[in-house]
């Protein structure tokens, strides 16, 4: 384990980026198993039933995310603090957290499921399918929101090399469980539901093993500790305000969509391509960030101010780098990836029309994504919510202003102001970040 003492140089940064972006790396490719092998079924619906599935429990399960930053910041706050006993705690609390919301979940599953299906209906068969597909992977849910507060944990902590080994798992076990159960065994759309479940609690073991020195004394079973009421506090004000700041950022990424889907089917389509460009970007970019988490909230722990800034500077380098990268690759590969995923030549010809705005969004957005790292690592959770708030205001502002008048281009832009505000934003509050730490 890295001395979180240890000086910060563009090396160590690294070292805790790159098993991220690998990690991250391996997310689409599960996606894309799971829809092939219900595909090699020669139905649509099962392929329908395993997409609306997992969007409905990946939306449930989304709300306790903010586990995983909230742990972060506050694990590497206790780390760098030379505070064992509470780094330790911390994961109790969020493993208690993340078992008590999955219970939940399992018990309310029929009026969840009967909310989502009123939310979004599907044909008799399609839902059929996807209640078999839910209520077998529903009781994975303490072992995955659990794993939010593991993977917080190990980021905090600098072991990323433990979140790669762990997504890795997770993920190949997943795909093989796939294949042998769908195309070996034919149990369909269970099948898929059933290795999700197996990779979700077996992931859970290997991440409380990788998690094996927060057992190692007494504290994790401090329960006056764990339970103290200024602690528990503390965390749920952190998380509080994670929460409202990811849903306002959600919120306006689905406004997008809603909107374009008005600028007619060319436009969505065209628009669905490009946003893969953002999630690569934020796939990319996350490495960084979740250093700028680590690093700083080590520093915030430790009291010390010059290794706050050391933190913040040093990450976004890499993070400015990675950004220009991307904005070059996605400029001169764009219009190749752009066929690669899309056939109607209509929807390639809008593609290249707006991939500028794609091409141009990292290095609008990096600002925003780094200082997002640096505000959790320092627990400065209030000010990332209030910079939401105005963020998105700006936002309606300009989709009201530009798109009757530009269009889609409108559109692009007025995300780009949304991101560029939220930099801004977050950029203002931060000399009031570093006055803190005396």
């Amino acid at each position: 384990m890295q001395d979180a003492s240890a000086p910060i140089t563009l090396r160590r940064v690294l070292h805790i980026a790159l098993p991220i972006v690998l990690s991250n790396a391996t997310v689409p490719l599960l996606g894309a198993v799971d829809t092939g092998v219900v595909g090699q079924m020669g139905e649509a619906a099962p392929i329908g039933a395993v997409g609306i599935g997992a969007v409905i429990l990946s939306t449930l399960y989304w709300v306790f995310g903010f586990l995983r930053m909230g742990t972060t910041g506050l694990a590497a706050q206790a780390r760098g603090a030379g505070d064992t006993a509470e780094t330790g705690a911390l994961l109790m609390r969020g493993l208690l957290l993340g078992s008590a919301a999955g219970a939940a979940f399992i018990l309310f599953q029929s009026a969840l499921f009967w909310g989502a299906f009123a939310l979004a209906p599907a044909s008799a068969e399609v839902e059929t399918l996807t209640r078999d597909y839910l209520e077998i992977r529903i009781w994975g849910a303490p072992a995955t929101i659990s794993l939010y507060a593991v993977t917080g944990w190990l980021i905090a902590i600098e072991r990323t090399r433990g979140v790669f080994i762990l997504q890795v798992w997770m993920n190949g076990l997943n795909i093989l469980l796939d294949l042998w159960f769908v195309l070996g065994l034919g149990w369909g759309v269970e099948g898929v539901a059933t290795a999700t479940l197996v990779s979700e609690w077996t992931g859970l073991a290997l991440g409380l093993w990788l998690c094996r020195d927060a057992f190692a004394g007494d504290q994790w079973h401090d329960w006056a500790r764990i339970f103290d009421r200024a602690r528990l506090r503390r965390m749920m004000q952190v998380n509080a305000d994670i929460m409202v700041r990811s849903v306002l950022l959600t919120l306006s990424f689905t406004t997008f969509l809603f909107i374009g889907s008005d600028l007619g089917d060319v436009n969505l389509a065209a628009n669905q391509v490009l946003l893969q460009f953002l999630s690569i970007t934020s796939y990319a970019l996350d490495g960084f960030a979740f250093a700028a988490e680590a690093l700083v909230g080590g520093a915030v722990g430790a009291k010390d101010r010059h290794q706050l800034r050391r933190a913040a500077i040093v990450a976004s380098q890499w993070g400015i780098g990675g950004a220009a990268v991307l904005s070059l690759v996605f400029l001169a590969a764009g219009p190749l990836i752009i066929d690669l995923m899309a056939t109607a030549q209509e929807v390639r010809a809008a593609g290249r029309e707006y991939l500028v705005w794609a091409a141009i969004a990292p290095v609008l957005g990096v600002a925003s994504w780094m200082l997002d790292g640096i505000y959790i690592g320092a627990t400065w959770t209030r000010a990332m919510r209030m910079a939401m708030i105005q963020s998105v205001v700006a936002y309606v502002v300009a989709l009201v202003i530009l798109v009757p008048t530009l269009g889609n281009h409108g559109l692009w832009a007025a995300l780009m102001v949304l991101n560029i505000t939220r930099g801004l934003t977050l950029g203002l509050r931060y000399p009031r970040l570093e006055a803190q730490i005396t």
